[in-house]
């Protein structure tokens, strides 16, 4: 199933170029913010399904095209990015597993706007990554357990500010360059894991504008799904709608500013479009920042 909110964060399941509303389960669970209600589903999915497939059988679908997609986990409880997770097309050697927190408040939906902030960044890169949605409670899960706790994938973009260090000369501060508001698009929805045969072999693409940046496979992937749940859980308990973003591959990573158009799809997943806007007009080389991609190489960067 593919899970999206819409228009003023109805609940409803996509099914082609349509959307059906679930209404009847949505009045089940207890909430009072869109966010409650999506972890509310998640969490008791297995015992909603059967209701959820009746209500997509007897109620009419509206197309997509003429409603306002939401993003589908609009305020997670935790959003954890894998730092430095690619092998960069196989060319260095596995990292070891590192993670920061990126605020909830950064999420914005498909066709919303990623506002660039008044700080001394010298750019600001897009970051195409594959996001898991915890589907319940974890905590010190083993790798060989730590499917059973995935509900599903969404597309997601770490935006990035660059070029500065917020704490002085050689430090860097995750929390500046990574969670201003809106630096945290994700959607159009969250598709259940059963639907996705395998999230270690899906292709990542970005376009700014038509051109194509990101370009990569999930199979080059450092550390895989199942590392990842277990070093997270063994940090924080993992609840129902969080997610951790799995990392991108830097060699597509380019710059965004002012008046772009930025297209994401994972295969599988959906298209996520979000525009680029910056009150300070400021402009840096365009394309792929291969200042960063032989960076990645050599000098960890996150």
């Amino acid at each position: 199933m593919k899970f999206a909110f819409f228009n003023d964060y109805q609940l409803g399941v996509i099914t082609g170029d349509q959307i059906v509303a679930i209404d009847e389960v949505s009045r089940q669970i207890e909430h009072s913010a869109p966010q409650q209600l999506i972890n509310g589903v998640i969490a008791q999915f297995s015992d909603l399904k059967p209701e959820i497939e009746k209500a997509i059988e007897s109620n009419q679908g509206v197309p997509l095209s003429g409603v306002r997609i939401r993003p589908p986990l609009p305020r997670p409880g935790k959003i954890i990015c894998a730092a430095v997770n690619y092998l960069e097309f196989g060319t260095r050697p596995p990292s070891p597993l590192e993670a920061f927190i990126k605020s909830s408040n950064s999420v914005i939906g498909d066709g919303d706007t990623v506002e660039l902030p008044n700080i001394p960044a010298t750019i600001f890169h897009h970051e195409a990554e594959l996001a898991v949605v915890i589907g319940k409670l974890a905590k010190n899960v083993t790798a060989a357990q730590s499917m059973d706790y995935v509900f599903g994938y969404t597309n997601f973009m770490d935006v990035s500010a660059r070029g500065f260090a917020p704490l002085g000369p050689g430090r860097m501060s995750f929390f500046m360059i990574k969670s201003s508001d809106t630096f945290g698009p994700m959607g159009p929805c969250i598709v259940t894991k059963d639907e996705i045969n395998d999230p270690h072999d899906l292709d990542v693409k970005l376009w700014n504008k038509g051109e194509i940046r990101h370009d990569f496979n999930t199979s080059d992937m450092s550390n895989k799904i199942p590392e990842l749940i277990e070093y997270c859980s063994s940090i924080t308990s993992l609840e129902p709608g969080d997610i951790i973003s799995t990392g991108t591959n830097h060699q597509g990573i380019g710059a965004i500013q002012d008046g772009d158009q930025l297209l994401m799809e994972i295969k599988g997943l959906g298209k996520l479009n979000v525009n680029v806007t910056d009150a300070q007009k400021r402009s840096w080389p365009r394309g792929i920042d291969q200042d960063m991609a032989k960076a990645m190489l050599g000098d960890i960067k996150p």
